[in-house]
């Protein structure tokens, strides 16, 4: 059964919207989600200001869609290679890892979307900072889990405070995006690998069997 006129202006359709979604993101990382705007995406990418707007409707619409690109890019690029790892402290180094990679391989030009985007709207109220919110919370919990995982089958000692070390490694993380994006400073990624290397040592319950697993990042 050959596919009707319909279904091919449907999958063209969606692949616009991929696009504009995508250069949304893209632009937002650099320039901020309040620097895009319809005009610029019909721009950059040859199309009609009226077929941007008709995918979205509205500025916050837009800005809505770039965040849960940005969402399939990061699970992309560091949730998804982690998860073949041993779950524990193993998949936490290894989240962590490709998280730098992500970063410093520029994967959004302005480096970590979700850094720059939560710096622009942590104060303002509203779906964006919102959407914001719960994708650091998605993250977050997700490193919580590998800690509490790693505590269960013990990697870890149960005494040890989840929180705590999730709290470090994503400031270990955070720091080393800011540094190199503000300072073009490249050595705050593997000095920010370093730490992270060091505290998930520490924290295990036997150093020495985690080690040989915890190569540069």
């Amino acid at each position: 059964m050959s596919a009707s006129p319909t279904d091919g202006r449907v999958r063209k359709g969606d692949r616009t919207r991929q696009a504009i979604v995508r250069r949304a993101a893209d632009i937002a990382s650099v320039e901020g989600l309040e620097g895009l705007s319809i005009g610029r995406l019909a721009g950059d990418l040859d199309i009609s200001k009226s077929g941007v707007f008709a995918h979205f409707g509205s500025k916050e619409e837009l800005q809505l869609a770039a965040i849960g690109a940005a969402v399939d890019v990061y699970v992309e690029h560091v949730v998804t290679p982690a998860l073949a790892e041993p779950a524990g402290l193993i998949r936490l180094w290894r989240l962590t890892e490709r998280w730098i990679a992500y970063s410093r391989d520029r994967v959004f030009p302005g480096g970590c979307f979700f850094f720059n985007a939560s710096a622009e709207f942590d104060a303002r109220p509203g779906r964006v900072r919102d959407t914001l919110a719960g994708a650091w919370r998605g993250w977050r919990e997700m490193l919580l889990t590998e800690v509490e995982t790693a505590k269960t089958i013990g990697d870890a000692p149960a005494d040890l405070d989840t929180a705590q070390l999730v709290f470090e490694l994503i400031a270990f993380l955070e720091t080393a995006n800011g540094i190199s994006m503000l300072h073009d400073d490249e050595s705050a990624y593997s000095r920010a690998g370093t730490a992270i290397r060091t505290r998930l040592l520490g924290a295990a319950t036997d150093p020495t069997t985690l080690a040989p697993s915890l190569t540069g990042a």
